[in-house]
């Protein structure tokens, strides 16, 4: 006689799905304030905002610089001048966009938040990326990626 093996258990659902949407939404909401307040208060005048320390000191741009204007740009809806103020940035900013959004939907659904970007060599390539773009930004062929 061969046995029949029993189904798996089914996953526990979150008993309460509004109380862990909590967490994103407290999220967003401190995102959507920071856009806005860089919305708001113009990167682009000087003296809003303090000047990047690294620029400050060496008089080389670190791979964020031009990052509040290019939020500042997007808010108004330039996009264009958002990929001037730093193209890796704006390329780069589908990623948190994309791991909100699938943190919030498994939240809601009461699943565990699961995905193959938490592994190192995902961030060891990113920050290999990031470096790279930092060191290329300042080199005299590259002027068009200057902010």
């Amino acid at each position: 006689m061969t046995r029949v093996p029993a189904p798996p258990a089914p996953r526990p659902r979150a008993a309460r799905p509004g109380r862990a949407l909590l967490a994103p939404a407290a999220v967003a909401a401190g995102l959507a304030a920071a856009t806005a307040v860089v919305g708001l208060v113009d990167p682009h005048e000087p003296g809003h905002y303090p000047t990047c320390p690294l620029l400050a000191l060496t008089g080389y741009y670190c791979p964020g610089c031009g990052g509040l204007r290019m939020v500042n740009s997007l808010v108004h809806g330039d996009v264009a001048a958002a990929f001037g103020s730093n193209p890796l940035l704006l390329v780069l900013l589908a990623l948190p966009v994309y791991l909100w959004g699938r943190w919030t939907w498994l939240a809601a659904h009461g699943e565990p938040m699961r995905t193959r970007l938490f592994r190192p060599a995902f961030w060891g390539v990113l920050l290999a990326v990031v470096i790279g773009y930092g060191v290329v930004r300042n080199l005299p062929f590259a002027h068009v990626l200057a902010p």
